[in-house]
C-alpha cells in the first residue's frame, strides 16, 4: 500500500510539474533572467506550493501518524548553519545553470529531455561524492 500512494504522489507531482511547465529548463531560466524577459509563472507555483505546504506542515503538527499508519516525523532543526548556507547557494547555481532542480529533472528525464539526462547523471555524481566525503569524515572523526 505504500509503494502504491509512493507512486501515486510522485505520478501526480510529475503531472503537476509538466502541467505547470516547471520540467521546461526554459521556463525555470525565463523566471531567473530579471534583466531581460522575465516570466512571473515560476513565483506563482511557487507561492500555491508553499501554501500548500504550510496546510500540510500545519495539519502533521497536530498528528501523530500519517494517513497511511506511518510516524510523522518532522525536521526537528531550525538552525541556519553555513552548510545550509553553501548547500543552498550551491543548489542556486546549479539551477540557474541547467534550469533544472532534482524534481524536474527526473519528470524532463522521463520526459525524453536530453539535457536532463546529463543533468540527472551530474546530480547522481554529486550525491555519490558527498556521500564518499561524508563517509571519509566520519571514518576520520572515529579514529
Amino acid at each position: 500500500m505504500m509503494a502504491f500512494a509512493a507512486l501515486l504522489a510522485g505520478l501526480l507531482f510529475g503531472v503537476g510539474l509538466m502541467v505547470s511547465g516547471m520540467a521546461n529548463p526554459a521556463k525555470v531560466l525565463g523566471f531567473l533572467d530579471l534583466a531581460g524577459r522575465w516570466d512571473p509563472s515560476l513565483a506563482f507555483v511557487m507561492l500555491g506550493a508553499i501554501g500548500i505546504g504550510s496546510l500540510a506542515f500545519f495539519i502533521a503538527r497536530r498528528r501523530k501518524r500519517s494517513l497511511l499508519g506511518l510516524p510523522i516525523q518532522l525536521p526537528a532543526s531550525t538552525e541556519v548553519t553555513p552548510r545550509l548556507v553553501l548547500g543552498s547557494i550551491a543548489f542556486g547555481i546549479g539551477w540557474g545553470l541547467a534550469g533544472f532542480c532534482p524534481g524536474p529533472a527526473l519528470v524532463a528525464m522521463g520526459a525524453g529531455y536530453p539535457k536532463a539526462v546529463g543533468f540527472v547523471a551530474a546530480m547522481v555524481a554529486g550525491m555519490v561524492v558527498f556521500e564518499l566525503i561524508e563517509r571519509m569524515k566520519s571514518g576520520m572523526q572515529r579514529a
